[in-house]
């Protein structure tokens, strides 16, 4: 099997400073965390940003704040979200690629997200992967149902999308597909061939998801958008997740990921030395 890869979203737009004192809301605490979990054996982050006071923002100042902040702190790959927070614009949600993070997600396709609705129609989606391509940002395509792989295979169609890609499998999300063994079985055998993938549990669901990716060769993500909880009634540190996905997958007997392997399987370019 090929090295784990770990991704870490550590701040995501639904989870509240009253919800947790351990979301790192600010660029300083951003780069805090990207050193821990680095440590702990994350190789990329997933970044939302927030103001000072935890309200979501995509303003590419503020992102390149943490873009800078991050960069200072690791050597992590640095994924930027483009699906921002609900009641966003495309244009907002697409406006931080100008910053050329070496990976961004494109969600592909519309879906119920709680009481509310995640838009992404098709017209959305080509103009994310028109700043994606017009920046030179890899794409991680972020699957909440089966039909968002059909969705991507149109988007390959139509020329606007390279395949393989890395896919991310977002399961559990209130509205969307359910965090179960047999529906990533189902979404692993329809993968485009030569598609690397991940897949992120919501809640209690991640960690019996890590496990079926580590078994399965897929990789994993973990982090306190996802979860809040190392165990019922504590609060997990983001390292803390990240910590408990290598401890697994070393009993498994698989190895993990450093960030320069980890470009090396998703076909980044190493690092330039500072």
């Amino acid at each position: 099997m090929q090295p784990l890869i770990i991704t870490c979203a550590p701040v995501g737009a639904e989870v509240t400073l009253e919800q947790t004192p351990y979301l790192p809301h600010t660029p300083a605490k951003l780069a805090e965390t990207s050193r821990a979990i680095r440590d702990a054996g994350a190789s990329i982050v997933h970044v939302h940003c927030r103001t000072d006071d935890g309200t979501n923002t995509h303003d590419v100042a503020r992102f390149k704040q943490a873009y800078d902040a991050i960069r200072g702190a690791s050597d992590l790959i640095v994924q930027f979200s483009t699906g921002g927070a609900i009641g966003m614009t495309p244009e907002e949600r697409a406006s931080v690629l100008q910053l050329r993070p070496e990976m961004a997600t494109l969600t592909c396709g519309t879906v119920n997200f709680g009481d509310d609705v995640f838009e992404n129609s098709f017209p959305i989606m080509r103009g994310i992967l028109a700043k994606m391509r017009q920046h030179g940002v890899r794409p991680e395509l972020e699957v909440f149902d089966k039909g968002h792989l059909a969705n991507a295979r149109r988007l390959a169609k139509e020329g606007l999308l390279t395949l393989p890609q890395h896919v991310d499998f977002v399961l559990g999300v209130p509205g969307a597909l359910e965090a179960t063994v047999q529906n990533l079985c189902d979404l692993v055998d329809d993968l485009p061939d030569g598609c690397t993938w991940s897949v992120a549990g919501i809640g209690r669901a991640q960690t019996a998801m890590a496990l079926a990716a580590i078994a399965m060769g897929g990789h994993v993500r973990v982090g306190l958008e996802d979860n809040l909880y190392l165990e019922k009634g504590r609060l997990a540190r983001n390292e803390e997740l990240v910590a408990r996905v290598v401890r697994i997958a070393r009993e498994a007997g698989r190895a993990v990921a450093s960030p320069d392997e980890a470009r090396e399987i998703l076909g980044l370019q190493k690092l330039a030395a500072a």
